[in-house]
């Protein structure tokens, strides 16, 4: 990982002074520079959360910061709190404290109780005193911390049970300061150096306030912006605008990554949010094209539930990594061009607004904001979407989809619609425990008939070795490796009695993305006895497997997603997780520590041969409002490299 845990440089040379920490009280701020005379001022939310407690990731960052000698128009506005445990010997958890960094150093100005950097109220008396004794010319605001997408927001903070600040408090908070004026925003960019935050509803939300946006679709690994990059851009150059600070912020970021070796999964996009309105037209009309669609025909559901299958989503959205239910909405326009013909103006708007983005090769579908779709068909979710995602169109169409049910009102203004029709769901089809029959080939065949185009949003099997002399079942993943033909329902097994594995340690593993070009997987390990989900890759192209990293989820109360993507390591300890259930029994899989290795500078990920024995398979199915559904089992027996296959009537 390339955070280290470094102390705050205070005395390299640069004139840096800082205030005596403790009980400092602050009468009469200097104001740094009037407005009008070509200077840049910087607000940084920083709000530490477990990164810097666990990580000293905030520290890393401030210390980039201060690597940059400041012209006397950059003033850099600095709020820290959030964080049960600061690396450094300068800033005090204990309290809200802010510092300003300008061309005569670091100093603190000011000290408040600690307060929930989480809560509205808070941001907006960190951006009241920063505007009123720090204006500029062109102003920047930007935040730091883990990123939860649309619906959770940002700014978790460690001191407050992870409380964030969603879009309504980011709104409330930014217009108590700047009343919202779309057509002359007060700020030159808006900034997040989180997790996910690079989507339509961010964008719809700040686009009253600000010119830019810049911000990641996808995860961020823990080095994530690289300050002395940008900054130090922004020092040589301070007469840049917005969109050349943007795409600086960009390049550098990449570049960081490319230097940590976590750019594979990366991204960051720089949008123009003064050219937003026609993407959030088009945007409403592809959702309101899809909803009338649905209505008259709910098998739609299901082929929209494909096309979200196989774009590029973020954030994980298994059932291990957890559902940030964030899909990139670019993908999904492209997916969907021949489901709805309103497709292609998201695409074409979206090439208008999203003036740069940069991402790795396992984010080559990212088109620089994502949108909501509903990939686990959690209710209470989309409820908590519909109260900040902008429009209105997608929030009715999930809630048909999740519901069956729309408003009165809404039914009415459907052209051409007396009445919903029923959602045909999985929970109707009687497909749990369907037969299977053997081919001529030895392959087992799922056969549902064309029904299963009008009910199925993806398909794939889970694979589990079977010891039935020790009562024991382990439930090894899932993958989407068999033959599917829709128009006529039928599905047939491609396995070849191999599975993924560590040094040659097969592994459970989830598939999280199946594209065109390459598939992703999560393997849950113990990485020196914490927690992580392996981020693993499959390259059609290259047949190739690698490891791109190590990650810890989302979490599951508060909806934050993890930062820190760790890179593995010589040395480091991985214990591989399996997950066992009895196999006369009723019992769930539960999850059990497996083989310890160690890893070293040659530790890969590939396809090892399946040990002799018994192996069931099933054929796992998937509606789009998250319901499933299993086949009945098909058993590989395997011995020395041969396999023989049994289904039975």
């Amino acid at each position: 990982m390339k955070k280290r845990m470094l102390s705050l440089l205070l005395a390299l040379g640069m004139g840096l002074s800082l205030a005596a920490c403790g009980e400092t009280e602050t009468t009469d701020v200097p104001s740094k520079a009037p407005a009008g005379d070509g200077s840049w001022a910087v607000y940084w939310y920083l709000c530490g959360s477990d990164l810097e407690t666990n990580y000293g990731c905030a520290t890393t960052d401030l210390n980039e910061l201060l690597e940059v000698q400041l012209p006397e128009n950059v003033t850099v506005v600095i709020e820290t709190g959030g964080a049960a445990e600061w690396q450094n010997d300068q800033v005090d958890a204990s309290k809200l404290q802010r510092w300003v960094y300008t061309s005569d150093g670091l100093e603190l100005v000011d000290e408040q109780d600690t307060a929930d950097m989480g809560d509205a109220q808070t941001l907006q008396d960190f951006l009241e005193f920063a505007s009123e004794n720090y204006p500029a010319d062109k102003t920047a605001v930007t935040f730091w911390n883990h990123g939860g997408g649309s619906v959770s927001g940002a700014a978790f903070d460690e001191l407050h049970d992870y409380d964030s600040l969603d879009l309504t408090e980011l709104y409330q908070a930014f217009n108590a300061v700047w009343p919202a004026d779309k057509e002359n925003p007060s700020l030159e960019l808006v900034g997040f150096d989180t997790c996910l935050m690079a989507t339509v509803d961010v964008a719809a939300t700040f686009q009253n306030f600000a010119k830019y946006l810049v911000a990641s679709e996808e995860t961020e690994p823990g080095n994530g912006w690289l300050y002395s990059g940008w900054a130090g851009a922004l020092a040589e150059n301070p007469a840049m605008d917005g969109q050349e600070l943007g795409t600086v912020i960009c390049d550098t970021y990449y570049e960081g990554c490319q230097e940590a070796g976590t750019e594979d999964q990366t991204t960051l996009s720089l949008t123009d949010l003064t050219q937003l309105t026609p993407l959030l037209d088009a945007y409403e009309a592809f959702g309101q094209e899809a909803l009338t669609v649905a209505a008259q025909d709910p098998a739609f559901f299901a082929e929209l539930g494909r096309a979200a299958s196989q774009s590029e989503n973020y954030g994980g959205n298994t059932r291990e990594q957890g559902f940030t239910n964030m899909v990139d909405l670019g993908d999904l326009a492209r997916k969907s061009s021949d489901l709805l013909d309103s497709a292609q103006a998201v695409t074409d708007a979206l090439s208008d607004c999203v003036l740069y983005q940069v991402g790795g090769i396992y984010r080559a579908q990212a088109s620089g904001l994502s949108c909501y779709y509903s990939y686990n068909g959690d209710t209470d979710d989309l409820d908590a979407y519909s109260r900040v995602g902008t429009g209105q169109a997608f929030k009715s169409l999930y809630t048909y989809e999740l519901t069956g049910q729309l408003d009165e009102s809404e039914v009415q203004a459907l052209p051409g619609i007396q009445e919903l029709q029923d959602v045909v769901t999985l929970k109707d089809m009687n497909w749990d425990d369907a037969p299977l029959d053997l081919n001529d080939d030895g392959n087992a065949v799922l056969t549902l008939g064309p029904q299963a185009n009008d009910v199925l949003a993806s398909i794939g099997f889970s694979l589990m070795y079977v010891d039935e002399e020790n009562d024991q079942m382990l439930y090894l993943g899932t993958d989407n490796d068999m033959t599917a033909d829709w128009d006529n329902g039928v599905f047939y097994d491609n396995f070849r009695g191999v599975w993924g594995a560590i040094d040659g340690h097969i592994v459970y593993m989830e598939l999280s993305y199946e594209g065109d070009d390459y598939n992703l997987y999560s393997v849950p390990i113990l990485l020196n006895d914490e927690e992580y989900n392996l981020q693993v890759a499959y390259n059609f192209t290259d047949e190739a497997w690698s490891i791109l990293g190590a990650a810890k989820g989302l979490d599951a109360d508060s909806g934050m997603a993890s930062k820190e993507l760790r890179l593995l390591e010589a040395g480091d300890k991985i214990t591989t997780i399996w997950m066992a259930a009895s196999y006369s029994g009723d019992d769930d899989f539960e999850m059990y520590t497996a083989e310890e290795l160690t890893v070293t500078d040659s530790t890969s990920f590939g396809e090892a041969e399946l040990p002799d024995g018994s192996y069931a398979m099933v054929f796992e199915m998937w509606d789009a409002m998250g319901n499933d559904a299993y086949s009945d089992a098909v058993t590989f027996d395997c011995e020395n490299g041969e396999i023989w296959t049994t289904v039975y009537e």
